[in-house]
């Protein structure tokens, strides 16, 4: 039987809430995954209404009244396999699809005489929503056949069924460029985007053309555009903007998405101001949709224009304002692992960079239960574990050194 204290261990690292410590037989003890700083929080706009936010606030007693904060986000499956496991991501086995995929983007494909647009459709949904669940070797696997499946119905047919074909081609290249942008692998991700921007184009549908722009943007950034990028994303969403008389909610939320990522860009290019407004362009969009969906495969919502507040005061150097928005996001409500995975790798950076290294390890071990892909398979992500390891006083570096060895990150 394993001790208590083994279990206090697990508990500690984890932050498990009072309630997973009362399963495991152990007294309460608030903790957080994103933990409470040090000193007052930075003042930002916004309050938190969420009925379940990334904190919640308790009072215990200790000598003084201390203020605590609380994760929430892990429930359900995800906090009992945080429960019964040691709060190290298990590594993934390498990728060996990609150069298959870089055929398949290549390749001049026969015509299909008998294409399924209704079987070739499915397999995308299922590439999209395993790329979303962070299922990325899974998506890798899928993707050569299925492009190559594509590229040859948009040949053979034509009218209407090849401009649906076309449409289901964007998709796919689109999620193509995602992975491969994922994988730090910039000459394929581009040309993904650029095979997806011209299926969009010959599908003629508009929302497919304005979903296509936001990977074209994302390729830019990838490769150090980031002005240009701002600017096409800014100028897609504006086109869009200027049609949205009676939007649906596919608009809004490719709108809103194309608004996000010409924020980030612009953050990147070190434009505050252009960066500040189009986040609070995307934020009146949140509220006119009105609830957190995945329209159109984009996770867009008011608590993803959150995130991005988070990942936009990371990159121009405010770590403190980061942590702060990143405490207002309610994760329960975040549609996708790959957007809630994608917050937690924010707060961890900040955390690294505000010199908080117990709670950056605390923060990742915690995306690891959520998305364990995220941690083990993205190649900027292990830099962070490595950047954590190499600067982390001696009183956390032996559990950030197992923690690396876990993920087969050199110490």
């Amino acid at each position: 039987m394993i001790a208590l204290d083994v279990y206090a261990r697990i508990a500690d690292g984890l932050g498990l809430p009072d309630t997973a410590r009362v399963v495991l037989g152990l007294a309460p003890q608030a903790t957080s995954a994103i933990p409470a700083q040090d000193g007052p929080a930075p003042q930002t706009s916004g309050t938190v209404t969420a009925a379940r936010s990334v904190e919640t606030s308790q009072r215990r007693e200790e000598g003084n009244a201390v203020r605590r904060r609380e994760f929430v986000g892990l429930t359900g499956a995800a906090l009992l396999g945080a429960v019964l496991s040691t709060g190290e991501p298990t590594a993934e086995p390498a990728v060996d699809n990609v150069e298959d995929l870089a055929a398949a983007l290549t390749e001049i494909p026969a015509p299909d005489t008998a294409p399924d647009l209704a079987a070739l459709h499915a397999v995308v949904t299922a590439a999209k929503q395993d790329y979303q669940a962070c299922r990325y070797g899974d998506v890798l696997a899928q993707l050569p056949n299925l492009l190559r499946s594509l590229r040859a119905a948009c040949i053979s047919l034509d009218g209407d069924d090849q401009r649906k074909a076309q449409a289901i081609s964007a998709e796919a290249h689109h999620v193509a460029a995602s992975i491969m942008l994922k994988q730090g692998d910039k000459g394929l991700a581009w040309l993904a985007a650029d095979r997806s921007v011209q299926a969009a184009q010959q599908s003629e549908i508009p929302l497919m053309i304005g979903s296509s722009a936001r990977i074209v943007t994302h390729a830019l950034m990838g490769g150090g555009h980031h002005r240009t990028a701002a600017s096409t994303a800014s100028t897609a969403a504006q086109r869009m903007n200027a049609s949205l008389s009676q939007p649906t909610d596919n608009d809004l939320s490719v709108y809103g998405a194309l608004l996000l990522r010409g924020a980030i860009a612009a953050a990147q290019h070190g434009s505050r101001h252009t960066a500040a407004e189009l986040l609070d362009e995307a934020e009146q969009a949140g509220r006119r949709l009105g609830h957190e969906g995945n329209h159109m495969w984009t996770a867009f919502g008011s608590n993803n224009v959150l995130c991005h507040r988070v990942n936009a005061a990371l990159i121009l150097g405010d770590a403190g304002t980061a942590i702060d928005y990143a405490r207002q996001v309610n994760l329960d409500a975040l549609p996708i692992n790959e957007r809630k995975a994608t917050l937690l790798l924010d707060t961890a950076r900040a955390f690294l960079m505000w010199g908080k290294h117990d709670r950056t390890l605390h923060v990742l071990r915690v995306a690891g239960q959520i998305a364990p892909e995220e941690i083990t398979g993205r190649p900027v992500t292990r830099r962070l574990v490595d950047d954590l390891v190499t600067t982390a006083p001696t009183s956390v570096r032996r559990e950030a050194s197992e923690f690396a060895h876990a993920l087969g990150i050199a110490a």
